[in-house]
């Protein structure tokens, strides 16, 4: 339009994506870091205490790229229900619900102290089985991703569960699935490749 004082437009250009960097683990795990004095125990390093009911449990596992090796710098966050099935609505002395785990710099193997999920109803009703919601960051990675760890001795409640039922390729359910003696579970989480682990968008 002729005479007009608008200014011309400019198109926008997304910002770059950048990664979790060095500076996560400064920021979220200053003690694994040898940072001490900010807290007296990095946040989210206890779930459970002598009062937690349920079975204790560790986990453990380490997150592995694409060319098959394990990331040294990833840091692994759960969310999970207590032993009865229940979420909290915020941490107690007798149950947290959420934990932090630095990926250790030399194995890359992450650990949890924590106790067995109950099973938490689904929207719908219905019951879905025991599992532990996991977040990941490291390098490489510009969102964190979300995934679930069920359990291999959990296998009727597994075939029930309408989330895993959701899962077109059958073959990579087996990418959720923690083996395990009843005490200690271990699962690898891939995120490329062959046995690449299935991932939710959230």
């Amino acid at each position: 339009m002729t005479g007009s004082t608008l200014p011309p437009l400019y198109p926008f250009r997304e910002s770059p994506s950048q990664t979790a960097g060095p500076y996560v683990h400064i920021g979220l795990t200053p003690n694994v870091c040898g940072i001490t004095g900010v807290y007296a125990a990095d946040l989210g390093a206890t779930m459970v205490s002598a009062t937690t009911k349920g079975q204790r449990i560790t986990l453990e596992g380490r997150i592995i790229d694409g060319s098959g090796a394990p990331l040294k710098d990833a840091l692994v966050e759960i969310w999970q229900a207590d032993a009865d099935g229940v979420y909290h609505a915020r941490a107690t002395e007798a149950f947290c619900g959420w934990a932090r785990s630095a990926a250790d710099p030399d194995t890359g193997v992450f650990r949890f102290e924590t106790v067995k999920p109950g099973r938490v109803p689904f929207p719908d009703g219905r019951l879905q089985a025991p599992h532990i919601n996991v977040w990941i960051v490291a390098r490489g990675i510009n969102l964190g991703l979300n995934t679930r760890i069920y359990f291999a001795d959990e296998a009727e409640a597994n075939e029930a569960d309408p989330v895993l039922g959701r899962i077109e390729h059958r073959d990579r359910v087996a990418t959720l699935i923690a083996s395990g003696d009843g005490q200690t579970y271990c699962h690898d989480i891939h995120l490329q490749g062959p046995q690449e682990t299935v991932f939710f968008d959230i």
